[in-house]
C-alpha cells in the first residue's frame, strides 16, 4: 500500500513544484514506484516533466468533474518507475463545479483511491492557495510536506496553513500527518537564510527535515528543458539535495534498504 504525500503552502514561489518533480525523480531512481498528481491549474509539474500542455487532452480535471477513470490518463515520464497525472488550466473551474457535489472535499480521495496499491509513493503538487482542490489533496493524503523558502516572509501565512491542516484532521482526515517542513532556496552565504533556518527549527524542531534545498542554477534551469535535475545534471547540488531528501523520507518511513544506501552513497 503506497503513501500519498501532498506538497502544500498557499504562499507562491516557495518551491512546491520544484520539490515535487525532483523528489519524485529521486525516489524513482531509488527504485520506488512513484506517481505525481499535478493538482495545480498552472500545470508546471506537467511541463516540468517535458509534456507539451497543448497536447494534453485529458487531465485530472476530467477525472474530478466527469469521473473519467484516472488509470486511463496516466503518462509515463523519461524516468523508469515515475508516472504522471497531468493538469490543465481547466482545473481553475473545477472548484466551482464541485460546489454542489456531495462530499465535495473527498472527490479527489475517491478518484485516486485505487492507485495506492500500484505505487510506493503518490505525490500531489498543490496550487498556491487553500481552496477546495488543496483541501481535497489534504483530505486524500496520508501526510503533507510544507516547503518554506529561506526568505524574509518565510513564516508568513504558515499559521493559516497549519490551522487548515488542523481543521482537516478534525473533520475530514484524522490520519493526516505533517511529513515535515522543508527549507528551500537556502543560501549559506546569506545571514537571512541562516536566520530563517534557525527560526523554523526553533518553531518546529524535529518536524523540520535535516535536508535543506540550496539555491542552485542547474535546479532552476532544469524545468526549461522539461527534465528533473537528476536527468539534467546528476552531479549538481540541486540533484544531490533532492536525493538526500528522498533518502531521509525513506528512512523516516522505514523503507531504506542496503542497496539503496549504497546507491545514495555513490550519488553523493
Amino acid at each position: 500500500m503506497g503513501k500519498i504525500i501532498a506538497l502544500a503552502n498557499q504562499k507562491g514561489g516557495v518551491g512546491k513544484t520544484t520539490t515535487t518533480i525532483n523528489l519524485a525523480a529521486s525516489l524513482a531512481v531509488l527504485e520506488q514506484k512513484v506517481l505525481v498528481i499535478d493538482a495545480d491549474p498552472q500545470a508546471n509539474a506537467t511541463s516540468g516533466f517535458g509534456f507539451d500542455l497543448k497536447t494534453i487532452k485529458t487531465s485530472i480535471y476530467e477525472c474530478i468533474v466527469d469521473e473519467i477513470d484516472i488509470k486511463k490518463i496516466i503518462l509515463h515520464t523519461d524516468i523508469a518507475n515515475l508516472d504522471l497525472i497531468p493538469s490543465h488550466i481547466d482545473l481553475v473551474g473545477a472548484e466551482i463545479e464541485m460546489l454542489n457535489l456531495p462530499n465535495r472535499e473527498k472527490v479527489l480521495k475517491h478518484t485516486i483511491q485505487n492507485l495506492k496499491e500500484e505505487y510506493d509513493f503518490i505525490l500531489i503538487d498543490c496550487s498556491p492557495s487553500l481552496g477546495l482542490i488543496t483541501v481535497n489533496a489534504l483530505t486524500a493524503a496520508d501526510s503533507v510536506i510544507i516547503p518554506v523558502q529561506c526568505e524574509y516572509f518565510a513564516l508568513e501565512g504558515l499559521g493559516k496553513l497549519l490551522n487548515t491542516i488542523k481543521i482537516i484532521q478534525n473533520r475530514l482526515n484524522p490520519e493526516l500527518e505533517i511529513e515535515g517542513f522543508l527549507l528551500t532556496m537556502f543560501d549559506s552565504r546569506l545571514n537571512l537564510s541562516n536566520q530563517v533556518y534557525e527560526e523554523v527549527k526553533r518553531h518546529f524542531q524535529d518536524m523540520v527535515f535535516d535536508t535543506v534545498i540550496q539555491r542552485n542554477v542547474k535546479l532552476s534551469e532544469a524545468p526549461s528543458f522539461g527534465k528533473p535535475v537528476v536527468l539534467y545534471d546528476a552531479s549538481s547540488r540541486g540533484a544531490i539535495n533532492h536525493m538526500n531528501l528522498a533518502r531521509e523520507i525513506l528512512q523516516r518511513n522505514g523503507l531504506t534498504s542496503m542497496r539503496q544506501e549504497e546507491k545514495l552513497n555513490k550519488t553523493n
